[in-house]
């Protein structure tokens, strides 16, 4: 008796999940306005959450540029030069990379610092930017927005998709 309910109710189950008898299922119709539309929604939602931020540090004094990246350099190097990083040269920096939240994502910092080639490495479009901003010593705060930080997928490791990032850049060197 246990058996053929066991049976029957087995039966059910199996019948009752095949994808014809989902309720409710409707199919998506994807458009470039509908894109276009989506992205309009995120950006605004971005820069929201970017003036939220900024409100609760108001003695930043950022420089917005063309790409949407704010920086502020907040401490000038005392290196004797004026000597700002090309495309090609290797910048040595420390940094501390956050969301907007306050969560603290990456640092490099104390006796470690970070290599890369200017223009030709895998790091955010953003800090390739801000970084031939800055001279040997600057240390500055830069707010990058998602579409020149990890964009739509985060960096598959500690930055959730579609975050801004904020960083603490220091430029320590640079090898020409």
């Amino acid at each position: 008796m246990y058996f053929f309910a066991f049976v029957f109710s087995l039966l059910f189950f199996l019948c009752s999940c095949k994808e014809d008898n989902i309720i409710g299922k409707t199919e998506i119709k994807w458009s470039k306005k509908k894109s276009t539309d989506f992205n309009k929604e995120l950006v605004i939602e971005e820069q929201i959450d970017i003036n939220l931020f900024k409100e609760q540090h108001k003695d930043w004094d950022l420089i917005i540029t063309g790409s949407g990246l704010q920086y502020y350099i907040y401490e000038h190097g005392v290196v004797d030069t004026l000597y700002s990083p090309l495309p090609g040269d290797i910048a040595e920096i420390q940094y501390v990379v956050s969301l907007l939240d306050g969560t603290e994502c990456y640092r490099v910092t104390g006796e470690d610092y970070y290599e890369f080639v200017v223009d030709n490495s895998n790091i955010e479009s953003g800090v390739q930017e801000a970084i031939k901003k800055m001279t040997i010593g600057d240390r500055a705060k830069l707010i990058i927005p998602t579409h020149l930080a990890h964009g739509l997928v985060g960096d598959m490791n500690k930055i959730p998709p579609l975050n801004t990032v904020v960083i603490d850049i220091y430029l320590i060197g640079i090898q020409i």
